[in-house]
């Protein structure tokens, strides 16, 4: 009889043991509760994170799509980046921008669509580019016959590092507005209109 009342007490041991591997362990540091599955591996962080802005100016409404890549200690332009070639702002697929309204962008019509979003940068201007393929891959597919826009901004240097690329959409009034890209201790912006 001893032995087997030791055996049942064996086997139960053996069992709690067990459960007790499947159970969700959850850690409180300083108010942040991360909960660690034990049989899970944790995930990997993204290095470039899917960003968008948007905004209605008016009746429009602007919408900027793209991956946000980190500086991670880098010298992007001049280094990551080479100057003077064609970069799809931003990581991965291309960058796009669609807009259900005709705007002006330096005196030219950028009629309401989507449009992959390239730039060429360099250390005096930055060319911007609206194509009209807006879903391709990095800059793999790019042909500048199919630009519809092109036309050149200054760059702003700034002392303060963005860590992560930023797109921002301002709106000015009702009928004009702005949009910016900053990365690194570089910021392009340039203005529009509705037409």
């Amino acid at each position: 009889m001893k032995k087997l009342i030791l055996v049942f007490a064996l086997a139960v041991s053996i069992l709690s043991c067990k459960k007790e591997t499947k159970k969700t362990e959850i850690k409180d540091h300083d108010n942040h509760v991360t909960i660690i599955k034990k049989d899970e591996t944790p995930k990997k962080k993204v290095l470039s994170p899917h960003a968008s802005a948007m905004t209605m100016i008016g009746d429009a409404h602007i919408h900027i799509d793209y991956s946000s890549p980190g500086v991670r200690n880098r010298i992007i332009f001049g280094g990551l980046l080479a100057y003077d070639m064609v970069w799809q702002a931003g990581a991965h697929k291309a960058t796009w921008l669609e807009t259900n309204k005709d705007l002006i962008i330096d005196g030219k019509t950028l009629a309401a669509g989507k449009y992959g979003l390239f730039t060429i940068p360099s250390k005096e201007e930055w060319t911007i580019i609206f194509n009209s393929n807006w879903d391709q891959h990095g800059k793999d597919e790019y042909d500048e016959k199919e630009d519809v826009l092109r036309f050149k901004v200054a760059p702003i240097i700034s002392e303060a590092i963005t860590e992560h690329l930023e797109y921002k959409i301002i709106k000015e009034d009702d009928g004009e507005g702005s949009i910016s890209l900053a990365w690194e201790k570089i910021l392009v912006n340039f203005n529009f209109k509705l037409k």
